[in-house]
């Protein structure tokens, strides 16, 4: 496959995950027009294929998933095939045997980039997970607490990079143009760099050998679900620590439904506003869920785009809730600087896509290790996974942390 055709693979991926992203924020228009626009880059590659040499005949488009069947001009492997492929090499690693042939094709075949190297620019040190087993990881973090689905995540090849945006483009309008008369200049736009350091994240889980010695597919499953976990967990402690820093000494109070209204009527820009969630912890989700207007109706109103669960502030806004353990709110000290005398909830709104972007190296590692500490003596096995990506806040402006007071001992 040309780097054409590889760049236009990526291309339908993320676009895909653009149209799912899109659907779980209820923002249907968008999302059908980015399926739209994912048929489109999908005709394209299979016009490419259709001209490629008998050496890629073979190739064909899967609509159903978004990613194409042939890579290098080789058929794609099976799913359960490519797993067993995958678990037998990091075996082979772990235990410092060769690696069987035929796994190795299957393995090569599956890889979608040229990428064999860490952030560091070594060589070999853990496997690479395909792109297929990545996407399952992917799929089993997909939660509505998964806060990487409402920042916006930008997939990079470099350990480090940089970005420019324009300052406030929205706010800066043409002049008058008079008949016949020349263009007068405008002021040069005001851009902001937004650099990016790729950082690596990773943990070690413990396997039984007994474990270790089921199925491929077992293997994986378990795997891959305690990947999911911790990866999601990473994402979102990174996403919250931007988002705490961003709005550190501008908190503002929220005591009732106007402070509500005042966030999202004047501090936050009309564009801002129309786009934005709220988002909050348990505590600070069950004050917005007893609130009442003036008329005694509770403010929380049920999401239409979901059939089964999910609110809206206002009848328009969405609310995200997190677990107390991901998202914790501030104990309120008494004079004495030990006993608690009450919490301050956390509420963010905003628009987190405008707020934050995560840079996703779309890198995992995987690989074994029985000598760790304690793993030996206990007949385990370490499973060490490597994760890349960095978190960056782009518009200060474009979220608030509110901070709503809870008094439990007066």
């Amino acid at each position: 496959m040309n780097k054409e055709m590889q760049k236009l693979l990526k291309a339908i991926n993320d676009k895909k995950n653009e149209v799912k992203s899109l659907a779980n924020d209820g923002k249907l228009e968008k999302a059908k027009a980015a399926k739209d626009e994912l048929k489109a880059l999908q005709e394209k590659f299979n016009l490419l294929c259709d001209l490629e040499d008998d050496a890629l005949d073979g190739i064909k488009d899967s609509l159903e998933d978004g990613t194409a069947n042939v890579i290098s001009g080789e058929k794609k492997p099976e799913k359960k095939n490519l797993v067993k492929a995958f678990v037998n090499i990091v075996k082979a690693g772990f235990m410092g045997t060769k690696v069987n042939e035929e796994d190795a094709t299957v393995y090569k075949n599956a890889l979608t980039s040229d990428a064999t190297a860490n952030d560091d620019g070594e060589m070999g040190i853990g496997v690479t997970i395909p792109e297929d087993i990545r996407t399952d990881i992917i799929e089993l973090r997909r939660s509505e607490d998964n806060l990487e689905q409402y920042v916006n995540t930008e997939g990079v090849t470099t350990k480090t990079g940089s970005r420019n945006i324009e300052v406030d483009a929205e706010s800066v309008p043409f002049d008058n143009v008079e008949e016949a008369a020349d263009f007068p200049e405008m002021d040069e736009p005001v851009f902001k760099q937004i650099k990016y350091t790729i950082k690596k994240k990773g943990g070690i889980l413990k396997m039984t050998a007994e474990l270790f010695e089921d199925t491929a597919a077992n293997i994986m499953a378990y795997i891959n679900k305690w990947i999911a976990k911790k990866t999601k967990a990473t994402r979102n402690a990174m996403i919250l620590k931007v988002l705490n820093e961003m709005t550190k000494g501008k908190e503002v109070v929220v005591s009732n439904i106007d402070s509500l209204k005042d966030i999202f009527n004047e501090t936050l820009d009309p564009a801002i506003a129309a786009t934005s969630i709220v988002l909050t912890n348990q505590s600070g989700f069950n004050y917005l869920d007893k609130l009442k207007d003036s008329d005694g109706n509770y403010i929380l109103q049920k999401d239409p785009t979901q059939q089964t669960k999910g609110k809206l502030l206002f009848g328009e806004y969405r609310i995200v809730k997190l677990s107390k353990k991901t998202m914790k709110s501030t104990p309120i000290l008494d004079t004495d600087g030990t006993t608690v005398k009450g919490y301050k909830h956390p509420i963010f709104c905003g628009d987190l896509k405008e707020a934050v972007t995560l840079f996703d190296r779309n890198v995992l590692t995987i690989d074994l290790n029985d000598k760790g500490a304690g793993l030996w003596d206990k007949d385990m096995t370490g499973v060490k996974v490597r994760d890349r990506f960095d978190v960056q806040p782009v518009d200060m402006d474009a979220v608030v942390k509110g901070e709503i007071t809870e008094v439990v001992n007066g």
